[in-house]
């Protein structure tokens, strides 16, 4: 029979706080996070392994896990013996495993499994995506359970299976009027059961999202709500003025911080190694502040806006690729004797209206998601001329695009918008901001809780018609509409920013980060991953030629050091 192990406590520079009842230290002890839902009432802690077990025996493992709702992580022995593992459907709390023989040793953290050697196709993936997607974790033999999915573990075998896949099925007669009530009921609802019984807070960009999530949470909760607000000193990044608007026209209290170079360099190294994975998502950083600003106010709980650009159609790239499908309404006979041969005479590249053409026709005929990855920043560097030879042939190139495509084809979906979306669930959402923020509130002591993706609004999207999320080339046309005088006009026509940091802006001239950054890429050229002078060309060459494109690299790699730095220090990759 199988045994069970659980993994050791966090290893991180900075506070550890248990935000979630940490399981005993024996091997039957279970792994429960969150606050999972049962026919919408919530299952306390100490009910919940018998509750598990119950739903298991009834509806298998992963009949159990469809039937919970709310953000959930469990790992636990069942009655007979076998393990059972599930997350919720957007991975909100982490769960991570490794099988050594009949054992199966699981934790919420990749580094919390024991000493494992660095996987090279994990290294890879972060570069390529600047985080490590599940299930592969950065450290070899050690997985992480996807979104949506479940496991059981029996007689030393190890079945993992999704439980739950986006299912769309839009209404086809729908009504504004009716959909805009629900709509509303539904924020409300969801925002009332993310409420934590201190003082109401929330992240406010200045953005859609978070400023309807303050509102609501000025209409909901019992006392005054607070407003956190990251600043920058940097044109273009700084989006101030916008979160002003919507604290004063919510009556909310707004505390605001701006984030300085100086902070950076501070705080880079903690940031990095928190981390159980390299991490690669830049607005770490001001969330971390914020966060760290909240919790010096005595805040325990913030709400935050995340999802609802994935869920109701908010991100220009969804108008973007609706431009290229439209080269595919051409008649076929037209396109391809008459405009594409033209494209590929060479007098074009001179004809200013001709000469972006030939891009267009075969980003066009390039099929999704693999036309996502035309502008993919290590795919345009060049794979061979960023990594070493040994890191190449330890690698798969390839996988990534296959893993890209499996998730592309996992969501029942009519048309491509709403596969767009799902598809954003996994990589934008479940893969990086939520471990974004996720990670960065628990470094600074205080819990968070994203009401956007309450699964009620989430059932709520996928009934809502395409072209209500994205109407020609109006993004998120329902939500901003239905929220048209609950929202100041100011936020409903603002272009989206977020907690964008301008690291390669500042870069340029400032330097303590170039002192850090040169320091960091040094140390990392010793480790054999990358391709000998490409680090000095990235700072010398292309970073002061495009700061804010290529700065994105540095960073990359700036963090990739730090996190091997205090998870492993020797490390090398081998020839």
């Amino acid at each position: 029979m199988a045994t069970l192990a659980r993994g050791g406590a966090v290893r991180s520079p900075g506070p550890s706080f248990p935000l979630h009842p940490n399981p005993m230290n024996h091997d039957s002890s279970p792994l429960l996070f969150g606050s999972p839902r049962v026919d919408g009432q919530t299952i306390s802690t100490a009910e919940q392994p018998a509750r598990w077990q119950s739903l298991v025996d009834l509806h298998g493992p992963a009949g159990a896990a469809a039937r919970v709702q709310g953000d959930f992580a469990v790992a636990m022995t069942l009655a007979d013996g076998s393990t059972f593992m599930a997350v919720d459907r957007f991975a909100v709390h982490s769960l991570c495993y490794r099988v050594d023989g009949s054992t199966l040793r699981f934790a919420a953290r990749a580094d919390q499994l024991g000493a494992s050697e660095i996987d090279a196709q994990g290294l890879f993936d972060y570069l390529y995506f600047h985080i490590v997607p599940s299930p592969r974790t950065v450290f070899d033999g050690v997985q992480r359970l996807p979104p949506g999915h479940c496991a059981h573990f029996k007689d030393g075998q190890l079945q993992v299976t999704p439980y739950w896949v986006p299912r769309f099925e839009p209404a086809r007669q729908a009504s504004f009027g009716a959909l805009k009530e629900e709509f509303g009921q539904l924020l409300r609802q969801a925002v009332r059961r993310q409420l934590g019984s201190g003082p109401a807070a929330c992240f406010l960009s200045g953005g859609t999202d978070s400023s309807t999530v303050a509102g609501v949470l000025a209409e909901v909760a019992d006392g005054p709500v607070t407003c956190y607000s990251i600043g920058f000193e940097a044109e273009g990044y700084d989006e101030m003025a916008f979160a002003r608007t919507a604290a004063r026209h919510f009556g909310c209290r707004h505390q605001e911080l701006y984030v300085t170079p100086d902070d950076l360099v501070r705080d880079i190294p903690k940031v990095a190694a928190f981390y159980d994975q390299p991490f690669g998502n830049s607005s770490a950083l001001p969330s971390y502040h914020c966060a760290l600003h909240a919790r010096a106010d005595g805040v325990e709980r913030m709400l935050a806006g995340d999802g609802g650009d994935e869920l109701f159609g908010g991100n220009s790239r969804y108008a973007t690729q609706k431009v290229f499908d439209w080269y595919q309404m051409v008649p076929l006979a037209l396109r391809t004797h008459l405009l594409e041969p033209l494209l590929r005479q060479g007098f074009v590249a001179s004809v200013p209206v001709l000469k972006r053409g030939p891009g267009y026709v075969r980003l066009a005929n390039t099929p999704l998601p693999d036309r996502g990855q035309a502008f993919n920043l290590l795919r345009r560097l060049g794979f061979d001329q960023v990594l070493s030879d040994a890191m190449l042939a330890q690698v798969d190139a390839a996988s990534v695009a296959l893993q890209q495509r499996a998730v592309w084809a996992e969501a029942e979906a009519a048309d491509e918008l709403n596969r767009h979306l799902a598809y954003d669930w996994r990589y934008t959402l479940a893969e990086c901001d939520l471990p974004k923020v996720c990670g960065t509130t628990r470094l600074a002591g205080i819990d968070v809780a994203f009401p956007m993706l309450d699964d009620d609004l989430l059932a709520f999207s996928m009934r809502l018609p395409a072209e209500y999320k994205l109407k020609g080339m109006k993004l998120r046309w329902f939500f901003k509409e239905a929220l048209r005088g609950f929202l100041p006009d100011e936020i409903i026509t603002k272009k989206k920013q977020g907690f964008g940091l301008p690291f390669g802006v500042w870069m340029v001239r400032h330097a303590g980060l170039q002192a850090l950054a040169k320091d960091a890429l040094a140390s990392l050229d010793q480790r054999g991953i990358f391709r000998a002078g490409f680090t000095q060309q990235l700072l010398q060459q292309r970073l002061p030629e495009h700061p804010h494109y290529y700065g994105t690299m540095v960073w990359l790699l700036l963090m990739l050091e730090h996190w091997l730095r205090h998870h492993q220090p020797g490390f090398r990759l081998q020839a």
